[in-house]
């Protein structure tokens, strides 16, 4: 559900020229294979930028590390890193926050989306395309985008 929104913010984020960019998850009880192929996505995008880039994830509870963790996705990005600047700060810095107004994605621009996110985490290791292999063929029939 807030996947589309947090990658509208981050391209918004990509095209201000920013180069790290903080995702918190504190209040966030579980991730689906779509928001973390997402979060993967960007990590990647992030590091491939002129003079490098990151992703950085704050806040997440042992669960979502772990999750995280399964796809192999802690090589992408920093998971709750310790010396970060923001660190000492989380309270200050969530008490500014302002909610990202999204534009509302059509359903099979959405199902598009779900698509590249699973593209995405099939891409990171071996493991994760045969665990989504299944998921990208059906979204791949159903968008009829199937490859040769």
């Amino acid at each position: 559900m807030i996947s589309p929104a947090v990658k509208q913010c981050a391209e918004h984020c990509l095209g201000a020229g920013e180069r790290c960019m903080v995702i918190d998850l504190h209040t966030c009880s579980g991730m689906d294979s779509t928001f973390m192929g997402m979060l993967a996505g960007l990590a990647m995008r992030l590091t491939k930028q002129a003079g490098g880039g990151r992703l950085e994830i704050a806040g997440a509870s042992e669960k979502n590390v772990s999750s995280l963790e399964d796809l192999g996705l802690d090589a992408f990005m920093e998971i709750n890193p310790a010396t970060a600047s923001w660190s000492t700060r989380m309270d200050e810095i969530r008490g500014q926050l302002a909610p990202w107004n999204a534009a509302a994605i059509p359903p099979r621009e959405r199902s598009r989306e779900v698509l590249e996110a699973h593209k995405t985490l099939s891409a990171a290791n071996e493991e994760n395309a045969q665990k989504f292999e299944t998921v990208v063929t059906l979204l791949e029939k159903e968008l009829g985008t199937q490859s040769s």
